[in-house]
């Protein structure tokens, strides 16, 4: 698991956030295969079905992302951050999180999944931009620009953001675990994460500011099919379907 979190780190200060995070649902489809072949794990048609849609929309994804980077440098983080739009954007998806938490959690949080799931993947808006401005600030932080101590501030408060939004993720994760079926609340916060992720690091990075249309369309598509894979792998994977059912046809009556 710890691997597995530094490579989210590496990839996410190598690629741009809106191809790193969707492909990060290929942990699951690889993981229920080399548990069938391994572990002998049943996975029924439902599930392999899923694991080929959750590759090919992998591949859409790959196409049709971001071929660079908008923000490169500790100086360019900087100014993207002051930047009143992605101001009014955190101040939006603060209010939002203090309602949630406050007074709609306490109540409506252990019967709708939707609640603890929201909560969690607008602190996604935290983890992820702060996990991608740790690997450009840690760049002047140890060099002996004069500035290093401003890169050090801005490291420090991108640590205390991250670790702060990813605590408060593992206890509303935890509650949602306890209330909901694993497999069901990992398949809507797979969505939902995606989506809020993507949207706050193109308000950030301005990552889809050279994408056309086609390509935006590619990705949404790409999205949608590994979402489909998704939780056709994760919310059915107890059924007991298996290919012999599907070869059986019913026969006409005379």
């Amino acid at each position: 698991m710890v691997l597995g979190q530094v490579g989210n780190f590496l990839a996410y200060n190598m690629a741009p956030a809106a191809l790193v995070t969707p492909l990060g649902a290929l942990g699951v489809p690889f993981g229920s295969l080399l548990a069938s072949y391994m572990l002998q794990e049943n996975l029924n048609v439902l599930g392999k079905l899923g694991c080929v849609l959750s590759c090919a929309g992998a591949a859409v994804l790959i196409i049709h992302a971001p071929k660079s980077e908008n923000v490169s440098s500790r100086m360019e983080l900087e100014e993207k951050l002051g930047d009143p739009v992605f101001l009014g954007y955190l101040c939006v998806i603060l209010l939002l999180l203090l309602l949630l938490i406050l007074w709609v959690a306490p109540v409506h949080g252990p019967t709708n999944i939707m609640v603890y799931s929201t909560i969690c993947s607008l602190l996604g808006s935290f983890t992820v931009p702060s996990s991608k401005g740790l690997g450009l600030a840690a760049q002047d932080v140890f060099t002996g620009d004069p500035s290093n101590q401003r890169a050090l501030c801005l490291l420090g408060l991108l640590l205390v953001t991250l670790a702060s939004s990813v605590l408060i993720q593992f206890t509303y994760i935890n509650k949602a675990l306890e209330h909901f079926d694993s497999s069901v609340f990992g398949a809507v916060y797979y969505v939902t994460f995606t989506t809020l992720v993507t949207l706050a690091t193109a308000i950030l990075f301005r990552e889809w500011s050279d994408v056309g249309a086609v390509d935006c369309l590619g990705m949404l598509c790409g999205f949608v099919t590994v979402s489909v894979g998704i939780v056709l792998l994760q919310v059915f994977k107890e059924f007991t379907w298996s290919w012999n059912d599907v070869k059986k046809a019913p026969r006409k009556k005379d």
